[in-house]
Order: C-alpha cells, then structure tokens, then sequence
C-alpha cells in the first residue's frame, strides 16, 4: 500500500534552530579527505545537505529523502557536484561506494537497524566514515501518548501497522559498529534543552515530526480527530510553563573502517 505524504516543510521547520543542532554536532564528528563522495540519508528540504558539501568540500554530494514536499525545496540548494533523488531510505541499496555516508534523524523510521547498519557500512570504502543521528526520546509522554491514543477507537483496527521504535541503546550501537568492523568510533547519548514557548510547543514539534506517521498510517478524515484526542491526553503531563523546557535525547554515532 502506497502511503500519503504528511511531511509539510513549514510545520517541520517551526523549531529549525533546535533541529538543526544535532546537525551541525554530527558533521562535527567526520574527518574531511580529500575529494569525498557522500551520500545524505533522510536529506529532508536538502539546506544542511549543502552545508555538508560545502563544509567538507565534497567531490560529490547525493541527497535522498523520501517527501516530495520536502524535496521540493532541495532545488534552491544545488551547486556543483550535488544532487537529490526521491528515494525511501529503508529500500536503500546503495549501487555504488561512499567516503561518508551520513544521516540526521531518518534511521529512526527504519527497522532492523542490525541489517540496515550492516548496510550502510557495505556502502563504505576502505577508511570510510559513517555518522547517524537518531533521536532517543521513545520514553516520553509524547510519544507514548500517541500510542495510547492509537489503540482506541475510531483509529484502533483502520491504521496501518506502526512497528516498534528500532532505536537501540548508544551501547547496543557501539558494539554493533565494532562487530561491522569500524576500526575507530565515537557514540554517545546527548540531551538537547530545547526552550519551546510553552507546553503548547512540544504539540507543534510533534506536528511536524512523530505524529506525521500517525497521519500517513490512518484515514484523512479521522487525523483532526486523533490530534484534538492527542492534545487533550497530552498537555495535562506537561508542566505549564512559559517557557518550557522540552529535553530531547539523541545518540549520535560515528565510525571509520
């Protein structure tokens, strides 16, 4: 079955500041060479792409992500020697071998991360790099909620199966990455402050985020439903505060074979 897009850039990039943030933490981690070929999984609109590329002084720059709304946007950022294809990054098989292959908060959204991780360092030449960002807030009340809310009527029996989150632990990820044959590596589990304007805010966040697989998996006409349910289930657990402090862990993981 074909799924809907939900991913609306503007909603995404309400918070661009805060999101962009592990971004810049992670490209942080890769050791730039020489004439690099990389490849961006989950490139979202394709601006930290660029900034990728740019950064590293990239020979080639490959940005795949699977939101045409998103990819919409990924024009305004071409330069020479990169390039966006549509592409859903969980039936990535890469045709080719990369310097880097990098990825900010996509992998999240792809299961197996055993098989999948075993993919990408394939994809790697010798003295490769891979960095991954995936976010690690599966424990709190928003999302946690969001499944509460999914498994009562009208939406429970008419979605579309949501598997399980497939983040694993940062030690689970370092010994994955050893056992793959990552010579050196760096993982670690980092809290993001983020200051929202008020509890208000970690709604919209999820708007553009979580919640847009929620959207995809159900009927058009029960989605405003399903966010007034969310909403009225999730802003009673939130401190009111102005503003509101939304801590956010990701892991962050590099290595090099």
């Amino acid at each position: 079955m074909t799924l809907p897009d939900p991913w609306d850039p503007a909603q995404y990039e309400r918070y661009k500041a805060e999101r962009e943030e592990p971004f810049f933490d992670l490209a942080a981690l890769v050791r730039p060479r020489p004439e690099m070929r990389v490849v961006d999984l989950g490139c979202g609109t394709g601006e930290l792409t660029r900034r990728l590329h740019d950064q590293l002084e990239a020979r080639e720059t490959t940005g795949l992500d699977s939101s045409e709304a998103m990819l919409a946007r990924s024009q305004a950022f071409l330069t020479a020697g990169l390039s966006f294809e549509q592409q859903d990054v969980r039936a990535w098989t890469p045709a080719r071998r990369y310097d880097l292959v990098f990825s900010n908060a996509a992998l999240h959204w792809v299961s197996e991360h055993a098989s999948v991780f075993q993919v990408l360092a394939g994809a790697l030449d010798e003295g490769g790099q891979l960095a991954v960002q995936v976010p690690a807030n599966q424990r709190h009340v928003s999302q946690t909620i969001a499944e509460e809310v999914a498994a009562q009527a009208p939406f429970r029996g008419v979605m579309a199966p949501r598997p399980p989150t497939p983040v694993l632990a940062p030690e689970a990820y370092a010994t994955l990455l050893h056992r793959l044959g990552f010579k050196e590596q760096h993982v670690r589990l980092q809290i993001y402050p983020h200051l929202l304007e008020s509890r208000e805010g970690v709604l919209e966040w999820m708007k553009g985020a979580l919640l847009t697989d929620y959207q995809r998996r159900m009927p058009a006409a029960l989605y405003p439903e399903f966010l007034t349910r969310y909403r009225e289930r999730l802003l009673p657990l939130l401190e009111d505060t102005r503003p509101y402090l939304f801590p956010f862990p990701r892991i962050l993981m590099w290595g090099r074979r």
